[in-house]
């Protein structure tokens, strides 16, 4: 070389300089020691922003077990498995929107009505079941996609854009069943709202394979690594070519989706078109398991396994209190409770991150 340094050295320099400037991690020298080269198993699972949640969610579960034996029976965990399907789904729509920095406070409201809705074109309108769930699915669709325009467009308030639709969604339940029930609805919502497959309610499974979806899309595409930027800073996300926009919408329509989709089970698990208490205050739920689960706020962080654990916590809490034959009037006070020790975290947390940075 023409200036005398090594070959090996001058890429040392070169992978230091890129570490320093965020590019990629320095790679540790092979005299460095073992603990620099290689992070302990142990210490990565404590690091591990969602192990609070999935301790928690063990330690419960075991608690309730040994106190009650019914509930670790078959029965109780198969009803447990039907609720975790609904909330969990609308919680993983509530997730991604909050991961792009918005709120949706109308996931309940708009799983209510929609319940309504495939009741309606199916009992009242002489639709199919799918022809009905497939109208409901684009009615809910579109919905999304006006929320996600008045944001990004219009700037609006994402807090006051689903507001609106909350208080809408709720006066046309009412409105199209004045009060009362829908019923003759079609076998197919009862197929998908209580088969078992392998003693396994289908609704669990289907929630599985969602959050596997979602994991994936956010986990392993770019596309999904957009959402985590523009939730993390929409400035930097534009100024390096990410349509935040975009994206921001898709995850609007998204959430309103599987509101819709969380609708299909909860009327084939019914079997008649209510309006009576049906999604109410499930936003709540929803946002609780969001951030339980890790999910930031303001955006930006959080993963589909922390929001899964804390719609688990969250069902093992409620169905343990009922299990428990405690007071349902003290339901909400331990759920608050939760929320409010998990948005306490959370900001411990943000900062303990922000002095290491």
């Amino acid at each position: 070389m023409k200036d005398g340094t090594p070959m090996k050295d001058r890429m040392r320099k070169k992978e230091s300089a890129a570490a320093a400037a965020g590019a990629v991690p320095a790679q540790p020298g092979p005299g460095a020691p073992a603990a620099e080269r290689r992070t302990p198993l142990l210490r990565r699972l404590v690091e591990t922003p969602e192990v609070g949640v999935v301790a928690a969610c063990v330690v419960v579960f075991v608690a309730l077990a040994l106190d009650k034996s019914t509930f670790a029976g078959a029965v109780n965990l198969q009803g447990m498995g039907f609720d975790l399907a609904q909330y969990g789904l609308i919680a993983i729509g509530e997730s991604l929107v909050i991961l792009t920095g918005g709120i949706d406070l109308s996931v309940g409201a708009l799983l209510g009505t929609s319940v309504i809705l495939m009741s309606w074109f199916n009992v009242r309108a002489g639709l199919p079941p799918v022809l009905a769930i497939l109208v409901t699915l684009l009615i809910c669709g579109t919905v999304g996609l006006i929320h996600g325009l008045a944001v990004t467009r219009l700037k609006m308030a994402p807090f006051v854009v689903t507001l609106v639709t909350y208080t809408v969604a709720q006066g046309v339940t009412l409105a199209i069943t004045s009060g009362t029930s829908i019923t003759g609805i079609g076998g197919l919502f009862s197929d998908l709202g209580q088969t078992y497959v392998a003693q396994v309610p289908l609704p669990l499974i289907l929630f599985v394979v969602v959050a596997l979806v979602a994991w994936f899309f956010l986990e392993r595409t770019y596309t999904g690594r957009q959402v985590y930027a523009v939730g993390g800073n929409a400035e930097a996300a534009r100024l390096a070519g990410i349509r935040g926009d975009r994206r921001i919408i898709s995850m609007y329509v998204t959430s309103s989706l599987l509101s819709a989709f969380a609708g299909i089970l909860v009327l084939g698990r019914m079997g008649v078109g209510s309006a009576s208490g049906v999604g109410v205050g499930w936003e709540l739920s929803a946002i609780a398991a969001a951030v339980i689960g890790g999910v930031s706020l303001v955006g930006g962080q959080g993963r589909i396994v922390g929001i899964v654990a804390g719609t688990v916590l969250l069902e093992l809490i409620n169905n343990g209190l009922t299990t428990l034959q405690i007071n349902s009037n003290y339901t909400n006070i331990v759920l608050g409770c939760v929320l409010g020790l998990a948005i306490t975290a959370d900001r411990l947390r943000a900062r303990s991150v922000a002095r290491r940075g």
